[in-house]
């Protein structure tokens, strides 16, 4: 699933009611009948009182990379479950966890909500990593079951391909202008739409072949989508970093986290689905 969360103009949007207050702010609730000042500019009362509780509650990089932490930690624990609850017998017959559909359409609901209702993501996140986790978790031990070792594979490529995008982000040799976000996030939804559709195709029996088929237009398209996801990782971490200047409420690191958990575990998944075409070749 892509990220729904980083976009431009959502971000602008909830800096309006979230972001900590500036000068021009401070201009305009002047009290009345305040003097003005030559000596003070922005026409602002003098105050040497203590700092602005908001200066201090505003996002922050770390916040955010403490914030993922917590939602993997709920990730990977609540994925533990679905594994073990998932079970192949000799016959090679695969019987998932009990309501793992049910987990992957809370989770999306969750991700959605969160990019309606930012305020509510420190707790529709963890709601995501628990039932979304499950899922995932299943669905790892059916790939495992059938292609050995894939899982741990998918995971390593996962972190190499999450430490080199964020090196490139970090040196500049990727950039994240304006041009280069709208054509990632354009192409974004559209994979988020054509897999929407798939899934509830496959609700009633059917499929759309080359998503999962081992042919060469199947494997060109994994390729295609573990490349979109890793360019929302750029996304991502331009976002966090333009949030924390914003001075962004600290509410909104949960928002950055979920976002960036959604973005990396849409990559696994991706790469899980590329390296069992390439298996089956």
């Amino acid at each position: 699933m892509s990220n729904p969360f980083f976009n431009e103009k959502k971000m602008n949007e909830d800096a309006n009611g979230w972001a900590a207050p500036t000068s021009a702010a401070a201009v305009a609730t002047k009290p009345q009948g305040f003097p003005e000042s030559t000596d003070n500019p922005l026409n602002r009362p003098v105050d040497d009182g203590p700092v602005s509780r908001y200066q201090s509650e505003v996002m922050t990089v770390n916040g955010v990379i403490t914030a993922t932490i917590v939602l993997f930690v709920i990730f990977l624990v609540s994925a533990s479950f679905g594994w073990f609850s998932s079970t192949a017998n000799a016959e090679g017959d695969f019987q998932p966890a009990p309501g793992m559909t049910i987990g992957i359409v809370v989770g999306f609901i969750a991700v959605m909500i969160a990019y309606r209702k930012p305020m509510w993501a420190k707790f529709l996140g963890p709601v995501y990593a628990l039932c979304y986790g499950y899922s995932v978790g299943a669905i790892s031990k059916l790939y495992e079951t059938f292609q050995d070792g894939i899982v741990l594979q998918a995971a390593g490529a996962t972190l190499a391909v999450f430490l080199v995008m964020l090196t490139l982000y970090r040196t500049g040799i990727i950039k994240v202008t304006e041009g280069f976000r709208r054509i990632v996030m354009g192409a974004t939804m559209g994979v988020m739409v054509l897999y929407v559709v798939s899934f509830v195709i496959n609700l009633f029996g059917g499929s759309i072949g080359f998503i999962n088929s081992p042919s060469l237009i199947g494997i060109g398209f994994s390729i295609f989508v573990c490349a979109l996801a890793s360019a929302n990782l750029a996304l991502d971490f331009d976002l966090i970093e333009r949030g924390s200047k914003m001075k962004m409420s600290k509410d909104y690191e949960w928002v950055a986290a979920l976002g960036l958990v959604v973005t990396i575990v849409w990559l696994y998944l991706e790469i899980l689905r590329l390296l069992s075409k390439l298996n089956r070749r």
